[in-house]
């Protein structure tokens, strides 16, 4: 989705991969999950759009900072989520080393305390996954709100945002074996 909607010009688009590059993100969604008001123009200075983690944790808090934004809920089958969670980034909790403490706090403040830091017990992270997308639909007025699945292509997407089609597929990028590879590269200090 990040491709996609860089694609048709919403970006640059935040997403978990900027925080990876920014000292200074985790320590701005730990105090988000502390309840302390960011400084939302700061955390998406340079970035017209966001998506996935952290964000997604805060779209209540995001769409009221940003009242004229869309909200793109974005659907998939919650088993087959769930499983990717597993071997992607749920996984921070038996990464080790390879996952710095900042971003290990961060990690479990904005995504562990979401799913009751329960994030390997199926049947729970699955039913906090469908109450999540229930309620951004009873949140979220209905005229901002596109429910999509990716499969479903550019159509749906390029008319909620009143844009053209481009040509070709939708971007398929970050898979699991993407992130795992990534996750075992070794770690360089800058």
């Amino acid at each position: 989705m990040k491709l996609a909607l860089e694609q048709l010009g919403v970006g640059p688009c935040y997403h978990m991969y900027e925080v990876f590059k920014n000292p200074a993100a985790p320590g701005y969604w730990e105090a988000a999950a502390d309840g302390e008001a960011p400084d939302w123009e700061r955390v998406f200075e340079g970035y017209g759009s966001t998506v996935d983690w952290p964000s997604a944790t805060f779209y209540e808090t995001l769409a009221n900072a940003y009242p004229d934004a869309k909200v793109i809920l974005t659907e998939r089958d919650p088993v087959a989520w769930w499983t990717s969670t597993q071997a992607t980034i749920f996984n921070w909790d038996t990464a080790g080393e390879r996952i710095p403490d900042p971003f290990r706090r961060m990690l479990d403040k904005v995504i562990g305390a979401l799913f009751d830091h329960r994030i390997h017990d199926r049947d729970h992270v699955i039913d906090v996954f469908k109450r999540h997308n229930a309620r951004v639909r009873e949140v979220i007025a209905p005229e901002r709100l596109l429910v999509y699945e990716v499969a479903d292509g550019w159509a749906p997407l390029c008319a909620f945002l009143g844009a053209p089609a481009p040509d070709g597929p939708m971007p398929n990028v970050n898979t699991t074996e993407e992130f795992q590879a990534r996750l075992s590269q070794p770690r360089t200090e800058s």
